[in-house]
C-alpha cells in the first residue's frame, strides 16, 4: 500500500513515519510539512492512503481530503488530528478513519492493516452488480470503456460488448469510485485507460474516442484540463 503523509508538526510526522514504516506491504511514498506539497504530490505520485493531520496553515487536512472525494480519486484518507470538532465532516467525506491525538501505535496500525485487508477484498471483487429487470449482471470494472446515460436507461460499454440499464450515472459513478472512472459529461463516464482521442466538439467541450469501439462520449474542457493536470 503507496501512502502519504502530512503534518505541519516535525514531532508528529516522524511518530507517522516510524509506525508506518513498521508496518509489513507499505511504502511511504511521500511525507511533509505542508498541506500544499501534499496537494502536488497527490497530483503527481500514486497513492492508496494519505494520513493527515486536520488543522495546519493555509491549505487543511481536511480541504485536502474534500479535494480528494470532489475529484472522486481512489485514494482512502485517515485523519490524525488533536481536533474533534471535524469528526461529522469527515464522515461526510467518507474517510476510512478519524484518530484523535495522541494516539497509541497500536490504534494506527490497526486502522492501517484493516484499510489493506479491505483492499485486498476489493482486488478480488472488482465487480459492478447491475440491476436489470430480473436480474443482476456482474461485470469486471476493468472492462468498462464507457458508460452512457440517454433517456430512462443507461449503457455501459464493455470489451465484450454493450450491456443496458436502469440505473443512473449517479448511482454507478457511487459504485466506480476508482481513479480509473471519470464523469466527463452529465451523460457520460469514461474509463481513462481507453481514451484514444480527444477532438474539439464545441467551445467549451470535445468527444472522446476509445480503443476498442466506434462509441463516442462527450468531455467538458474543464474535466479535459482536469485530467491534462490530474492524469496524463
Amino acid at each position: 500500500m503507496k501512502i502519504g503523509l502530512v503534518d505541519d508538526r516535525a514531532i508528529d510526522l516522524d511518530k507517522l513515519q516510524a509506525i508506518v514504516t513498521a508496518i509489513p506491504d507499505t511504502e511511504i511514498v511521500f511525507s511533509t510539512l505542508s498541506a500544499e506539497e501534499a496537494y502536488e504530490q497527490i497530483k503527481k505520485e500514486t497513492i492508496d492512503l494519505l494520513i493527515a493531520d486536520i488543522e495546519m496553515p493555509n491549505l487543511s487536512g481536511y480541504e485536502l481530503a474534500d479535494i480528494i472525494h470532489s475529484h472522486a480519486l481512489s485514494i482512502a484518507v485517515i485523519f490524525v488530528t488533536g481536533t474533534s470538532g471535524y469528526a461529522v465532516h469527515a464522515f461526510e467525506l467518507n474517510v476510512h478513519d478519524y484518530i484523535m491525538k495522541p494516539y497509541t501505535k497500536e490504534r494506527l496500525t490497526q486502522s492501517i492493516e484493516r484499510l489493506i485487508e479491505k483492499s485486498r477484498s476489493a482486488e478480488m471483487t472488482g465487480r459492478l452488480y447491475l440491476k436489470q429487470k430480473n436480474d443482476i449482471h456482474i461485470v469486471q470494472k476493468k472492462e468498462i470503456i464507457l458508460i452512457e446515460r440517454s433517456g430512462r436507461s443507461t449503457t455501459i460499454y464493455t470489451k465484450s460488448g454493450p450491456i443496458k440499464t436502469y440505473m443512473t450515472l449517479n448511482e454507478l459513478e457511487g459504485e466506480l469510485r476508482e481513479r480509473d472512472f471519470i464523469r466527463s459529461h452529465r451523460s457520460f463516464i469514461i474509463n481513462i485507460h481507453y481514451v484514444k482521442n480527444f477532438s474539439l466538439y464545441a467551445k467549451n467541450s470535445y468527444t472522446v474516442t476509445f480503443e476498442g469501439i466506434n462509441e463516442k462520449a462527450i468531455i467538458t474542457k474543464e474535466k479535459v484540463d482536469f485530467l491534462q493536470k490530474n492524469y496524463f
